[in-house]
């Protein structure tokens, strides 16, 4: 379950998480989202930024190695042990930014059915977490916090049970705030082609201008470098190409930054996905590229 640091590092670049925030990861592995999160606030603002960092871990060697990873660079952390959707730790905890990476498709779990708040878009089916794991990361969220969430690729599509249900409210609640598409071959240890959700709590805060009722969607399947013969890399030119592009849509400026590019982004409209009948797969809503 390791992410790929090219994978971590678009989620902090796209999320920019700021000093003096909450920072939550309720499949914390090793610790890695935190500490490129603390090296993002010292490189935009120079100095060991303050972000107060929680994380759950169900495997106790895992979780012992993200206290140590996170010691040795001095970062303060609370890492509790346990299974997040089964006994959670942090159960009144919120938070302004959310970086995970939860196990892909896990059949073999369950959920706290008492925490009734967390499950209010819909009782995620049994044989797949996904959408157990999207609702208990939006339960996370401080009103003007936003999440950035590595699922598998069914996940945007899939309407298996209660998931495309779920993933309707979702939408119609306007928690959805951009889709990724991730290009394959990334992940070491499977195949499975994986995307990025980013959820926000508001849209209409005002840190940001009012994306209301919008969605963007990035197709970043083309982007990457293949760095052996079984692993692509996301390098940095194209990091930057995906977080600018949601930046400039998010942006206040976004009428003289951002346009529609075939190949690579669209801004839609709920109506638009209404009409895709909620299906969040990103090559359903942007252009072709000329060929």
């Amino acid at each position: 379950f390791y992410t790929p640091a090219c994978i971590v590092k678009l989620l902090v670049e796209m999320l920019e998480p700021a000093s003096e925030s909450r920072v939550y990861d309720g499949c914390c592995g090793s610790g890695g989202m935190f500490v490129q999160s603390e090296k993002f606030i010292e490189l935009h603002e120079h100095r060991k930024g303050k972000i107060s960092i929680f994380g759950q871990e169900s495997n106790p060697t895992t979780q012992k190695l993200a206290k140590m990873n996170l010691a040795i660079r001095g970062i303060d952390a609370k890492i509790e042990l346990g299974d997040t959707l089964m006994n959670d730790k942090f159960p009144e905890l919120k938070v302004d930014y959310i970086l995970a990476n939860p196990p892909f498709n896990v059949s073999d779990y369950s959920i706290n059915k008492a925490e009734t708040h967390k499950w209010k878009y819909g009782i995620p089916p049994t044989g797949n977490a996904n959408y157990a794991w999207l609702q208990h990361f939006i339960s996370k969220l401080a009103p003007y916090g936003t999440a950035g969430i590595v699922l598998a690729n069914g996940s945007m599509s899939s309407e298996i049970a209660t998931e495309g249900d779920i993933r309707k409210q979702l939408i119609e609640n306007d928690l959805v705030d951009c889709m990724v598409a991730l290009p394959s071959q990334l992940f070491y240890n499977t195949a499975i082609p994986a995307c990025l959700w980013f959820l926000a709590r508001s849209k209409t805060n005002g840190k940001f201008r009012n994306r209301s009722n919008e969605i963007l969607f990035i197709d970043a399947r083309e982007l990457g470098t293949m760095i052996s013969r079984k692993q692509r890399e996301l390098t940095d030119q194209d990091i930057a190409k995906i977080s600018e592009t949601y930046h400039n849509w998010r942006s206040k400026e976004y009428k003289e930054k951002y346009t529609d590019i075939p190949g690579l982004c669209k801004s839609a409209s709920i109506q638009e996905v209404r009409k895709n009948n909620y299906i969040l797969t990103p090559g359903r809503y942007i252009d072709f590229k000329e060929a």
